[in-house]
């Protein structure tokens, strides 16, 4: 496969799995706004999701229609959810003849539903959870197109080390989010807010099997950082980028390989033989910070060994 196909199919996949990310945190985080309405803050959200400068933000931190029209429709918000759907739509124009069509429909519907000005309406002056939700079902749709119509080979294993490499990305972003919402300050139970996180990463029900419905910091940092069982956690995404990886170790050139293949595993043994703990608030911080710069340098070196690119 061309070194640009690849890196097409790549970004195609991150696009669309950050897009997915960023809606549910913004489903999440606009249901908090209205039951804390005196007291909510969009800024950690802003600061994570947008360009805008400390000053613009204060303007807007706590008016909850600006905030999702600004992060989910604005052109000039180049992090915006509207700008992901339109760069992954792009990508996959790209590539058609390496995707299947109903994968190239499916992402062209999605295009066309975000720029329908009815829902655009909606975001506005309406109720923005039933916009959210008709957008998340599209995201579905469109991980299921992928799983039972894309042939499993090379392009496969870029779209799924994109993914999965992105949804490591959004764990600990949202998990930095909800975090910075709190300052840190993790030694009393807080369920409301770690309710809110579960949810922004779908682990809620997952939770409640594995723990009973008992809220804990401990427990919550647990699952998100390790449970490989749950397909959202860090140490679950990083063990699949391997998977996949490996698979492309006979079309590699064996130093871009071997260079790829101990950063990922640098990366998923530094989650794995960690062990965190909520009290330890500076060593939390240090791991989100580590952990977050040890996955740029998997993108970067994905980016120069395998893309080509500087």
């Amino acid at each position: 496969m061309l070194s640009r196909v690849a890196d097409t199919i790549y970004w195609m996949a991150r696009y669309m799995e950050r897009t997915n990310g960023m809606l549910r945190i913004l489903r999440t985080s606009y249901i908090s706004s209205q039951e804390e309405i005196l007291h909510f803050s969009w800024r950690s959200v802003l600061n994570t999701y947008s360009v805008l400068h400390a000053n613009e933000i204060d303007d807007i931190d706590r008016d909850s229609s600006k905030v999702l029209e600004h992060i989910l429709l604005d052109r000039n918000n180049v992090s915006s959810v509207i700008n992901n759907i339109i760069r992954s739509r792009e990508c996959a124009r790209a590539v058609q003849d390496h995707i299947t069509k109903e994968m190239w429909q499916c992402l062209n519907d999605y295009y066309h539903v975000i720029r329908n000005s009815n829902m655009q309406l909606q975001v506005r002056v309406g109720d923005p959870v039933t916009v959210l939700d008709d957008l998340i079902e599209h995201s579905f749709s469109y991980n299921g197109t992928v799983d039972i119509t894309m042939p499993r080979g090379e392009g496969f294993n870029y779209l799924n080390i994109g993914k999965m490499l992105e949804r490591a990305f959004l764990s600990a972003d949202i998990l930095s989010i909800k975090l910075q919402e709190l300052n840190y300050e993790l030694k009393m139970p807080m369920e409301a807010h770690l309710r809110s996180l579960l949810h922004s990463l779908s682990g809620y029900e997952l939770y409640y099997k594995i723990y009973r419905g008992t809220f804990t910091p401990d427990n919550v940092l647990q699952m998100i950082l390790y449970n490989t069982n749950y397909p959202h956690s860090i140490l679950y995404c990083l063990q699949q980028v391997s998977n996949y990886f490996e698979r492309l170790n006979a079309e590699s050139l064996p130093e871009s390989y071997s260079r790829l293949e101990f950063l990922i595993g640098k990366a998923m043994n530094n989650v794995k033989y960690s062990n965190i703990r909520a009290a330890s608030v500076d060593e939390l911080q240090r791991f989100i910070y580590q952990t977050r710069s040890e996955l740029v340098e998997v993108a970067n070196s994905f980016n120069q060994f395998y893309f080509g690119n500087t």
